[in-house]
């Protein structure tokens, strides 16, 4: 049976399940200080206060959340009445933040049905939503939420649970299940189905046959969303330890090509080849790091996920134009960077590391005379020599390159004088690659001689 539009239906839904403190695994004592003041308070105040979402659900499930957030009937501006320290952001969604120090606890009002008889701030495109700050019930406010497993409310009144969609069932059973008609909810906002794929990997649930049968057919409406808003939900895929399975979830889906349309393009013609096998090492090691909880640049995953069509011109142009390795590298980052730019917004802070990386991997082949020296003190070095091991391990660049530079780091100053001159003497000489080789890997220079 196809469930109702909640956001046409505006009928009352029936009495929510309402589990009781000893009846449900949720303790205060694993919700974070600064929420808990924030929910105290509030409640001093008179406003109803729960916690919501995700740090629900997580708490369930046993793990730790990432974030607290919370929800109230005190509007916005209630809420910097009540808390000096508030921030009030957006326009889309207007909310507040509450900081204490780096913590900031997200507070938003109940959303309400935007039925024609009730005041409304909401505006919709296309039948995308543009703006949506129509208050309500927390009723209402259950069925505006995207999916049943985030539908879930923590009242500090009571400890108790509020369960107004089956979250509870879902979640038992590992499911991931659209409030709503699912075709019309992704319309809304298209970014739905990036977090329906999110929380399938993340969760190790299932998407529910009629939530994920529109993932096939809808993929074109995430050329509507704003390229920055896509770049910090991608980074919420691919950062979180799980991103080689986002990527195949993606590419299942037919997602992955509306936001990487040249990479796709790409992994099409050699799907067997060395570059699905790049992405998926570069990917898997980015997961390695995030679950050992050490630090991954944007600017290197980037690096990966646009590799390819970056390698495939860098060989077009020095076998088709005779351009030189450096100038050919600068000529094709630059080109295939702006053609990204209007699909995932990369900030300047990420994009032009993520060239540097690229830019470094032909001077990383010059082994000789005094160019490693210059080279180890380069500021990302360190990313571009990682870079090039994964090329290597990946069948595209040449694993004696990337031997090189790893004994080369850890050599002695004798040592380190003993390659350079064994490079400089088996340097082959220059040829100009001919066109029928244009496709052909790019490897390194022939140090095993």
């Amino acid at each position: 049976m196809q469930e109702s539009d909640p956001l046409s239906d505006t009928t009352p839904i029936a009495s929510p399940v309402i589990v009781p403190r000893p009846e449900h695994s949720i303790s205060r004592a694993n919700i974070s200080e600064n929420a808990l003041k924030v929910l105290y308070r509030l409640r001093q105040e008179s406003f109803k206060a729960h916690l919501v979402g995700g740090g629900v659900r997580d708490l369930l499930l046993g793990h730790e959340p990432k974030d607290f957030d919370i929800a109230t009937d005190a509007t916005p501006e209630q809420v910097r009445q009540v808390f000096r320290n508030c921030r009030l952001i957006g326009r889309r969604f207007r909310l507040a933040h509450v900081h204490f120090g780096r913590d900031i606890i997200e507070v938003a009002t109940f959303r309400g049905s935007g039925a024609d008889d009730a005041p409304a701030d909401r505006c919709l495109e296309n039948g995308m939503i543009v703006r949506d700050n129509s208050y309500g019930t927390i009723e209402e406010d259950a069925l505006r939420r995207d999916f049943t497993i985030n539908a879930l409310y923590y009242d500090i009144e009571d400890f108790s649970l509020i369960d107004y969609a089956n979250g509870l069932e879902d979640i038992q059973a590992g499911r991931i299940r659209m409030i709503g008609d699912p075709e019309q909810r992704y319309r809304e906002d298209p970014v739905r189905m990036l977090r329906a794929v999110r929380f399938a990997c993340k969760l190790g649930f299932t998407i529910d046959p009629a939530t994920e049968q529109p993932l096939f057919a809808l993929g074109r409406l995430l050329e509507d969303i704003p390229a920055a808003r896509l770049f910090d939900e991608l980074l919420k895929l691919f950062q979180s330890g799980y991103g080689l399975e986002v990527f195949e979830k993606l590419r299942h889906y037919g997602l992955f090509g509306q936001l990487f349309p040249a990479t796709e393009e790409c992994l099409k013609l050699e799907d067997q080849a060395f570059p699905i096998t790049f992405v998926s090492r570069g990917l898997a090691n980015t997961d390695k790091r995030m679950q050992e909880s050490k630090p991954v640049t944007p600017a290197f995953l980037f690096a990966v996920l646009l590799w390819e069509p970056v390698r495939q011109r860098f060989n077009q142009l020095q076998t088709g134009e005779g351009m030189s390795a450096n100038e050919a590298m600068l000529v094709a980052s630059s080109e295939i960077s702006s053609q990204q730019q209007p699909l995932v917004a990369i900030p300047k802070r990420y994009s032009l590391p993520m060239r540097e990386i690229w830019a470094l991997q032909p001077r990383l082949e010059q082994c000789d005379g005094k160019r490693p020296y210059r080279l180890l003190t380069h500021p990302r070095f360190r990313a571009a020599y990682d870079f090039l091991v994964l090329r290597a391990e990946a069948g595209e660049a040449d694993p004696e390159l990337a031997a090189w530079w790893t004994r080369f780091q850890d050599a002695s100053s004798q040592e380190r004088a003993s390659m350079t001159d064994s490079a400089r003497r088996r340097r082959p000489r220059r040829r100009r690659k001919s066109a029928k080789s244009g496709n052909d890997h790019q490897s390194g220079n022939e140090l095993s001689g």
